[in-house]
């Protein structure tokens, strides 16, 4: 096993790999921005190492400097987490390069599967379903029209090199096709140095669900089961549920079996998640494939009892995959809900500010993975997030009445900080959530996210009509 890890990442992941190091006996470095020098992940790492100004591109997006600072400390591996250069197979060949072990697949593998366009044909080579559109980037806007005539309006614009939600656009009138196509291009270009795009049928009412895989880089592959993440707002995860409520249980086998199919035409090493569309007749369709960590990661941690972050680092150091397929066996159902500072009546605008009150839920069955604490300063600089509950109960009704109260237990405060938990109560006790009938549109059917609308006030926006299933409960 390694000796010592840089966690090249900061907040509540860096925090939440470290710990596991620490249970492993591995010393663990932490980076830290200016800003950040005072962080809890900063306190409790073994050692710390201030790499640039708050300055995304000139701290945790420098490569430089994260390969110097681990060299300086005597790491021998780099833990990317999730979001910055965990899927930057420029980033992982560097590591590769000074001697360095890179905890997640080989850069050849992230290259391939962070062309999205290209990992869509990666897809269908293994026999997966997918949506009609794009085989390779677009080259030209009358490329871009003349694809979503063929393949049917409305379409979705996403940048090649995309993740998390950012980088898309619906275009649901041709005669918007100019505007939104230079927008996503310009978008993709801000958010990922790349400016090239591609297209493909868009679903209005879909299901996401995502499947966690762990693959030891010579063929063998497993999966932990499937998550719902169709609670967002602008393709953004709010809140993640283990498993997926109102799809058969033939259908999440089905779509698990094609993440593993997928994943051993690769040679998948170490965590990632085959990310899918459920549409209204249950067909999937393979959409991309994230490969790190994910942020909901703890829902699946829970009904598995399986550390993934060892596993992780299990499978990086040489030692292959610890468990078996028949190893992993779920048990009842896990939610997980973002805590972000973030104001939802005025569309999930980031608050900054300075964190005064920061009061975590307790309890049975409750996990809070958080760097917060009173005292810390939300900048602007950095994703909102704060703090993710999740919860674990026998069965549904239980794991969602469990999150109700440890959201209502969630208590912070401090000049200009606003937070989405009231929002995330508001799902959570929304008719259509309850019912397990939500699909990716739930949120703009709350009429959160309309310019005037009325917020997340029950009184002014009566449940929109359910729509029925045929899958189980």
């Amino acid at each position: 096993m390694f000796s010592t890890v840089l966690i090249a990442n900061r907040g509540e992941i860096a925090l939440r790999i470290a710990r596991t190091c620490r249970e492993l006996g591995i010393r663990t470095v932490a980076v830290c921005s200016d800003s950040d020098r005072d962080s809890m992940v900063a306190r409790f790492a073994d050692e710390s190492v201030c790499i640039g100004p708050s300055e995304a591109r000139r701290s945790y997006l420098n490569p430089a400097a994260l390969v110097t600072a681990a060299l300086q400390v005597g790491a021998d591996a780099v833990h990317p987490g999730y979001g910055f250069l965990s899927e930057d197979p420029d980033f992982a060949e560097i590591c590769q390069d000074a001697g360095l072990t890179f905890i997640g697949p080989t850069p050849s593998v992230l290259a391939r599967l962070g062309d999205k366009a290209e990992a869509r044909n990666i897809a269908r080579a293994a026999g997966l379903p997918v949506l009609p559109g794009s085989s390779r980037p677009l080259a030209t806007l009358a490329q871009a029209r003349s694809l979503a005539a063929e393949v049917g309006y409305p379409v979705i614009l996403k940048a090649v090199a995309g993740g998390g939600g950012r980088g898309m656009r619906v275009v649901r009138d041709p005669r918007d096709m100019a505007r939104e196509y230079a927008q996503a291009r310009a978008g993709a270009q801000t958010a990922f140095g790349d400016s090239r795009v591609y297209l493909e049928k868009f679903l209005e009412n879909a299901r996401h669900i995502e499947v966690q895989i762990l693959g030891d880089g010579l063929g063998k592959v497993i999966h932990l089961g499937e998550r719902d993440c169709s609670v967002q707002r602008r393709r953004q995860k709010l809140v993640e549920e283990t498993p997926a409520p109102g799809l058969s249980r033939e259908l999440a086998e089905r779509i698990c079996s094609a993440a593993v199919r997928a994943a051993k035409a690769v040679g998948y090493a170490g965590a990632g998640t085959y990310e899918f569309l459920v549409d209204d007749e249950d067909g999937f369709h393979a959409m991309e494939v994230n490969c790190r960590i994910q942020v909901e990661h703890p829902v699946t941690e829970m009904v598995t009892g399986i550390d993934l972050v060892r596993e992780q680092l299990h499978v990086a150091a040489g030692y292959g995959l610890s468990l078996r397929q028949q190893d992993v066996v779920p048990r009842g159902v896990a939610i997980e809900c973002r805590v972000n500072a973030e104001d939802p009546r005025r569309g999930f605008l980031p608050t900054p500010g300075t964190v005064r009150q920061f009061v975590p839920p307790a309890g049975p069955f409750v996990r809070v993975d958080t760097h917060g604490e009173p005292g810390m300063r939300v900048t602007p600089d950095y994703d909102p997030l704060l703090a993710k509950v999740a919860v674990w109960a026998p069965d549904r009704r239980q794991a969602m009445a469990r999150a109700d109260r440890a959201l209502e237990e969630f208590h912070v405060e401090g000049p200009g900080v606003c937070t989405t938990r009231d929002f995330l109560r508001e799902v959570l006790g929304h008719p259509v959530y309850r019912a397990a009938k939500h699909t990716t549109a739930l949120i703009d059917e709350m009429n959160v996210l309309q310019p005037g609308g009325a917020g997340f006030d029950r009184r002014a926006n009566p449940a929109p009509v359910i729509r029925e299933r045929s899958a189980e409960h």
